[in-house]
């Protein structure tokens, strides 16, 4: 868990995600959209993935996708889509400097 956190917490916007799951790439794609530059782990290509899929699971987290925004664990993919339907997710975003306006 202590790497999970680690990395979660290394740049303004984190994904952990796999390779395969087109969720997780919707959720980027949306991230994106807003000018930031995510830092993205693959958990299924990750040397640790395993380890790190079940450190997320212990999170309360599904393992994919588990964002970190501002250092925090934000959750996965509906709380991110619910952030941006209420107008949150730009305003979380420049919060944690992964934006500027």
């Amino acid at each position: 868990m202590d790497m999970v956190m680690k990395l979660g917490t290394s740049s303004a916007v984190v994904i952990f995600t796999k390779s395969s799951c087109c969720i997780s790439y919707s959720i980027e794609t949306l991230i994106r959209s807003f000018g930031a530059n995510p830092t993205i782990y693959e958990l299924d290509t990750h040397p640790n993935g395993k380890q790190m899929e079940k450190a997320l699971k212990e999170l309360g987290c599904q393992p994919t996708p588990a964002i970190f925004i501002g250092k925090e664990l934000v959750g996965g993919a509906n709380e991110i889509m619910s952030l941006n339907v209420r107008g949150k997710l730009k305003q979380l975003l420049i919060r944690a400097n992964a934006i500027w306006v």
